[in-house]
């Protein structure tokens, strides 16, 4: 099979195309290398630059879709994102129409904000800010894709993703891998609201199966939770990590979401979908090294 991965030099990108390639696929790269390296890719692929270039890309199985901005300064520091990022989604929505090809794509746990915890995918989705609003824009457009074009998708609201390949994103990286490499490195690490603030945290390894099981499976629209269902306190993360260097700080930043924790039910039930890895065993095995 052949499949096109935007941001697959990214974070989770990067452990999705080594597994597509572990199991034989043929992979095209797209990816701007905002928050990416190629030195994140397990060998030579061909990358492009542009998501306008994936008409490059011929005879594509499958789009997976992750080569959009993903953190809230980054659409707050550039208001333009927004547009952008809608403009080229609707470049990969056209490509699947034309090619009769599913896309798996990336959303967001913070489309919640707002909400009461556990997060359910019918709850109502009120944006707050920049990031929000463009993440929710490509899930009502896809939804609008399946009922014009009957073009075939899967949104997958990640909640804290983090694990191996993550250091190219640097200060937007997930707490936990900053967690860890301040106590690697031997840096201070500056903590919000007392280190108080709840998430659900989950493994790229388990989102990567996530991807890999939305893309196999027969389904039409849907918008799925890819979490744990567990969740954990900062305080608890650098105490498992055995981070001592830190120090709480005022808040800087306005609508800061202060829990996550996702129903996993419907992911469970339609694509048989159950993480595998242990927060607080992983911080065991591999707090000390470093991410």
């Amino acid at each position: 099979m052949k499949y096109i991965v935007t941001g697959g030099c990214g974070f989770i990108g990067s452990n999705l195309v080594k597994r597509l390639s572990r199991d034989g696929n043929e992979v095209v790269v797209i990816d701007n290398l905002s928050t990416g390296a190629v030195s994140n890719l397990p060998g030579k692929f061909t990358v492009l630059k542009k998501i306008s270039e994936i008409k490059k890309a011929d005879d594509a199985d499958g789009i997976f879709h992750l080569g959009i901005p993903s953190s809230t300064p980054l659409y707050r520091n550039d208001r333009s994102l927004v547009g952008k990022t809608i403009a080229e989604f609707i470049d990969i929505m056209e490509y699947a129409k034309e090619n009769k090809i599913r896309i798996v794509y990336a959303s967001s746990s913070s489309v919640y904000n707002g909400n009461k915890t556990p997060y359910k995918e019918d709850m109502p989705i009120l944006a707050t800010d920049f990031y929000t609003e463009a993440r929710y824009a490509i899930e009502r457009l896809a939804k609008v894709y399946w009922d014009f074009y009957k073009v075939r998708s899967v949104g997958l609201r990640m909640f804290s993703v983090y694990g191996e390949n993550e250091k190219s994103k640097g200060r937007y990286a997930n707490l936990v891998s900053q967690i860890i490499w301040a106590k690697r490195e031997g840096t201070r690490f500056d903590v919000y609201n007392k280190g108080e603030a709840v998430r659900d945290f989950i493994h790229v390894s388990d989102v990567v199966e996530a991807y890999i099981k939305a893309m196999n499976s027969a389904l039409n629209c849907e918008i799925l939770n890819i979490g744990t269902g567990k969740a954990y306190t900062i305080n608890q993360i650098m105490q498992a990590v055995g981070l001592k260097n830190y120090r709480y700080v005022e808040n800087p930043l306005k609508n800061y979401v202060d829990k996550t924790l996702a129903d996993t039910r419907k992911a469970e039930r339609l694509l048989g979908f159950e993480p595998k890895t242990d927060l607080m065993e992983y911080l065991k095995r591999f707090g000390s090294e470093g991410a």
